[in-house]
Protein backbone atom coordinates (compact mmCIF):
# COMPACT_ATOMS: atom_id res chain seq x y z
CA UNK A 1 0.00 0.00 0.00
CA UNK A 2 1.94 3.42 -1.13
CA UNK A 3 2.30 5.80 1.50
CA UNK A 4 0.77 9.09 1.43
CA UNK A 5 2.11 12.82 2.95
CA UNK A 6 -0.41 15.37 4.11
CA UNK A 7 0.56 18.63 3.70
CA UNK A 8 -0.42 21.49 5.82
CA UNK A 9 0.50 24.97 5.74
CA UNK A 10 1.13 25.94 8.87
CA UNK A 11 3.70 23.02 9.94
CA UNK A 12 5.02 24.21 6.54
CA UNK A 13 5.42 27.72 8.10
CA UNK A 14 6.97 26.83 11.52
CA UNK A 15 9.53 24.60 9.87
CA UNK A 16 10.76 27.29 7.21
CA UNK A 17 11.02 29.61 9.99
CA UNK A 18 13.12 26.85 12.44
CA UNK A 19 15.58 26.13 9.44
CA UNK A 20 15.97 29.85 8.35
CA UNK A 21 16.92 30.59 11.89
CA UNK A 22 18.66 27.86 12.87
CA UNK A 23 20.76 28.06 9.55
CA UNK A 24 21.63 31.87 10.15
CA UNK A 25 22.84 31.56 14.03
CA UNK A 26 24.80 28.43 13.20
CA UNK A 27 26.57 30.70 10.34
CA UNK A 28 26.95 33.26 12.52
CA UNK A 29 28.61 30.59 15.43
CA UNK A 30 31.05 29.19 12.58
CA UNK A 31 32.06 32.86 11.52
CA UNK A 32 32.65 33.52 15.47
CA UNK A 33 34.65 30.52 15.59
CA UNK A 34 36.47 31.43 12.56
CA UNK A 35 37.32 34.72 13.93
CA UNK A 36 38.44 33.61 17.27
CA UNK A 37 40.90 31.12 15.49
CA UNK A 38 42.44 33.98 13.46
CA UNK A 39 42.57 35.67 16.85
CA UNK A 40 44.69 32.78 18.28
CA UNK A 41 47.16 32.63 14.74
CA UNK A 42 47.64 36.35 15.08
CA UNK A 43 48.21 36.29 19.11
CA UNK A 44 51.00 33.09 18.35
CA UNK A 45 52.74 35.05 15.61
CA UNK A 46 52.90 38.54 17.09
CA UNK A 47 54.18 36.60 20.46
CA UNK A 48 57.37 36.01 18.69
CA UNK A 49 57.96 39.63 17.04
CA UNK A 50 60.19 42.29 18.67
CA UNK A 51 58.80 43.72 21.45
CA UNK A 52 57.31 47.54 21.33
CA UNK A 53 58.25 50.77 22.92
CA UNK A 54 56.99 54.20 23.20
CA UNK A 55 58.18 55.34 20.00
CA UNK A 56 55.47 52.56 18.44
CA UNK A 57 52.41 54.48 19.71
CA UNK A 58 51.39 55.91 17.04
CA UNK A 59 51.33 53.04 14.51
CA UNK A 60 48.30 51.12 13.01
CA UNK A 61 46.34 49.82 15.32
CA UNK A 62 46.51 46.30 12.96
CA UNK A 63 50.21 46.62 13.04
CA UNK A 64 50.53 46.54 16.73
CA UNK A 65 47.67 44.41 18.24
CA UNK A 66 48.69 41.56 20.30
CA UNK A 67 52.15 42.63 20.08
CA UNK A 68 54.65 42.61 23.85
CA UNK A 69 55.43 46.72 24.54
CA UNK A 70 57.33 47.92 27.53
CA UNK A 71 56.60 51.73 28.47
CA UNK A 72 58.28 54.02 30.90
CA UNK A 73 55.98 56.81 32.66
CA UNK A 74 53.64 57.05 35.75
CA UNK A 75 50.35 55.67 37.14
CA UNK A 76 48.06 58.96 37.45
CA UNK A 77 46.73 58.20 40.87
CA UNK A 78 44.19 59.79 41.12
CA UNK A 79 42.17 58.19 38.67
CA UNK A 80 41.82 54.22 38.99
CA UNK A 81 38.66 52.63 37.01
CA UNK A 82 37.05 48.81 37.36
CA UNK A 83 35.51 46.82 35.17
CA UNK A 84 32.92 45.42 36.10
CA UNK A 85 31.51 41.52 35.71
CA UNK A 86 35.10 39.86 34.89
CA UNK A 87 34.79 36.92 36.41
CA UNK A 88 38.45 34.42 36.94
CA UNK A 89 38.44 30.63 37.37
CA UNK A 90 34.42 30.74 38.54
CA UNK A 91 35.04 34.03 41.04
CA UNK A 92 33.36 37.15 40.59
CA UNK A 93 35.47 40.43 40.00
CA UNK A 94 36.96 43.40 38.17
CA UNK A 95 39.73 44.30 36.12
CA UNK A 96 41.36 47.41 37.79
CA UNK A 97 42.34 49.77 34.93
CA UNK A 98 44.57 53.16 35.35
CA UNK A 99 45.58 56.14 33.28
CA UNK A 100 49.54 55.74 32.49
CA UNK A 101 51.56 59.11 31.55
CA UNK A 102 54.34 58.08 29.17
CA UNK A 103 57.74 59.75 29.34
CA UNK A 104 58.97 62.14 26.90
CA UNK A 105 55.52 62.65 25.70
CA UNK A 106 51.89 64.23 26.07
CA UNK A 107 50.38 60.95 25.88
CA UNK A 108 48.67 58.57 28.26
CA UNK A 109 47.72 54.78 28.05
CA UNK A 110 45.24 52.98 29.67
CA UNK A 111 46.54 50.14 31.73
CA UNK A 112 44.66 47.23 32.91
CA UNK A 113 46.35 46.54 35.62
CA UNK A 114 45.28 43.45 36.76
CA UNK A 115 41.86 41.58 38.22
CA UNK A 116 40.68 41.71 41.73
CA UNK A 117 38.21 39.48 43.76
CA UNK A 118 34.82 41.34 44.24
CA UNK A 119 33.79 41.78 47.89
CA UNK A 120 31.22 39.56 48.56
CA UNK A 121 29.01 41.19 51.18
CA UNK A 122 29.94 45.15 50.06
CA UNK A 123 29.98 45.09 46.07
CA UNK A 124 30.95 48.37 45.78
CA UNK A 125 33.57 48.69 48.25
CA UNK A 126 37.37 48.04 47.07
CA UNK A 127 40.32 47.63 48.65
CA UNK A 128 42.73 50.04 49.40
CA UNK A 129 45.06 49.77 45.83
CA UNK A 130 48.84 50.09 45.90
CA UNK A 131 50.02 51.85 43.27
CA UNK A 132 53.75 52.41 42.45
CA UNK A 133 55.37 55.97 42.93
CA UNK A 134 57.35 57.90 40.36
CA UNK A 135 59.06 56.82 37.08
CA UNK A 136 58.66 52.98 36.61
CA UNK A 137 58.50 50.31 33.78
CA UNK A 138 55.50 48.77 32.57
CA UNK A 139 55.35 45.42 30.72
CA UNK A 140 52.45 44.08 28.97
CA UNK A 141 50.84 43.06 25.61
CA UNK A 142 48.44 45.36 23.25
CA UNK A 143 44.85 44.67 23.22
CA UNK A 144 42.99 47.32 20.77
CA UNK A 145 39.74 47.12 23.06
CA UNK A 146 38.71 44.85 25.93
CA UNK A 147 35.89 42.33 25.68
CA UNK A 148 32.32 43.84 26.46
CA UNK A 149 29.56 42.39 28.22
CA UNK A 150 26.23 42.80 28.05
CA UNK A 151 24.93 45.76 29.21
CA UNK A 152 21.69 47.04 30.89
CA UNK A 153 21.37 50.84 30.47
CA UNK A 154 24.56 53.27 30.49
CA UNK A 155 27.50 53.95 32.62
CA UNK A 156 27.87 55.91 35.15
CA UNK A 157 29.28 59.25 35.12
CA UNK A 158 32.72 59.01 34.43
CA UNK A 159 34.57 60.20 37.74
CA UNK A 160 37.41 58.60 39.42
CA UNK A 161 36.90 54.98 41.24
CA UNK A 162 33.98 54.39 39.01
CA UNK A 163 33.21 51.00 38.27
CA UNK A 164 32.10 50.73 34.56
CA UNK A 165 30.34 47.79 32.35
CA UNK A 166 32.00 48.62 29.06
CA UNK A 167 35.47 51.26 28.86
CA UNK A 168 34.44 54.08 26.20
CA UNK A 169 38.44 54.86 25.96
CA UNK A 170 36.54 58.36 24.21
CA UNK A 171 34.96 58.34 27.33
CA UNK A 172 37.65 58.90 29.63
CA UNK A 173 39.44 60.99 27.10
CA UNK A 174 37.00 63.87 27.35
CA UNK A 175 36.16 63.75 31.43
CA UNK A 176 40.05 63.23 32.40
CA UNK A 177 41.45 65.73 29.51
CA UNK A 178 44.18 62.88 29.00
CA UNK A 179 45.35 62.87 25.38
CA UNK A 180 44.48 58.50 25.36
CA UNK A 181 46.14 56.45 23.00
CA UNK A 182 43.42 54.25 21.28
CA UNK A 183 44.70 51.02 23.03
CA UNK A 184 44.81 49.32 25.91
CA UNK A 185 47.81 47.88 27.49
CA UNK A 186 47.16 43.99 29.48
CA UNK A 187 50.13 44.46 32.47
CA UNK A 188 52.24 41.37 32.54
CA UNK A 189 54.95 42.79 35.07
CA UNK A 190 54.87 42.89 38.31
CA UNK A 191 53.97 45.72 40.92
CA UNK A 192 53.91 44.18 43.79
CA UNK A 193 50.39 45.31 43.70
CA UNK A 194 48.43 42.01 44.93
CA UNK A 195 46.26 41.60 41.64
CA UNK A 196 46.24 39.04 39.58
CA UNK A 197 47.23 38.88 35.72
CA UNK A 198 46.26 36.06 34.64
CA UNK A 199 44.70 37.54 31.93
CA UNK A 200 42.09 35.31 29.44
CA UNK A 201 43.08 34.96 26.18
CA UNK A 202 40.50 36.78 23.60
CA UNK A 203 40.35 33.83 20.92
CA UNK A 204 39.69 31.31 23.72
CA UNK A 205 35.74 29.86 22.98
CA UNK A 206 36.54 28.89 19.69
CA UNK A 207 35.41 25.70 20.77
CA UNK A 208 32.44 26.17 22.12
CA UNK A 209 31.27 28.69 19.32
CA UNK A 210 31.41 25.36 16.88
CA UNK A 211 29.44 23.65 19.76
CA UNK A 212 26.72 25.88 19.01
CA UNK A 213 26.60 26.63 15.36
CA UNK A 214 26.48 22.31 15.22
CA UNK A 215 23.31 22.41 17.81
CA UNK A 216 21.31 25.19 15.49
CA UNK A 217 22.37 22.99 12.35
CA UNK A 218 20.76 19.87 14.03
CA UNK A 219 17.84 22.31 15.13
CA UNK A 220 17.19 22.74 11.60
CA UNK A 221 17.78 19.41 10.47
CA UNK A 222 15.44 18.11 13.25
CA UNK A 223 12.35 20.62 12.28
CA UNK A 224 12.62 18.90 8.73
CA UNK A 225 12.73 15.10 9.90
CA UNK A 226 9.86 16.26 12.31
CA UNK A 227 7.88 17.64 9.56
CA UNK A 228 8.16 15.13 7.02
CA UNK A 229 7.67 12.24 9.26
CA UNK A 230 4.10 13.85 10.94
CA UNK A 231 3.22 14.83 7.00
CA UNK A 232 3.13 10.93 6.50
CA UNK A 233 1.45 10.22 9.45
CA UNK A 234 -1.27 11.91 9.49
CA UNK A 235 -1.13 10.97 5.63
CA UNK A 236 -1.63 7.34 6.59
CA UNK A 237 -4.16 8.37 9.62
CA UNK A 238 -6.64 9.65 7.37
Amino acid sequence: MPKSFRFRLIPLLSTLVLCVLGIALGQWQTRRAAEKEAIAYAILQRGQMPELTSVDLNRAPKDIAFRRMTISGQFIRDWPLYLDNRPLHGVAGFYVLMPFKINGTEQYVMIARGWQPRNPVARTQMPVLKTPEGNIKVEGVVRLSLDKVMQLGLNEPMRSGVILQNLDLADVSKKTGLKMVDFVLDQTSDSADGLQRDWPLPSAGADKHKAYAFQWFALSLMAVIFFVVTGFRRGKSE
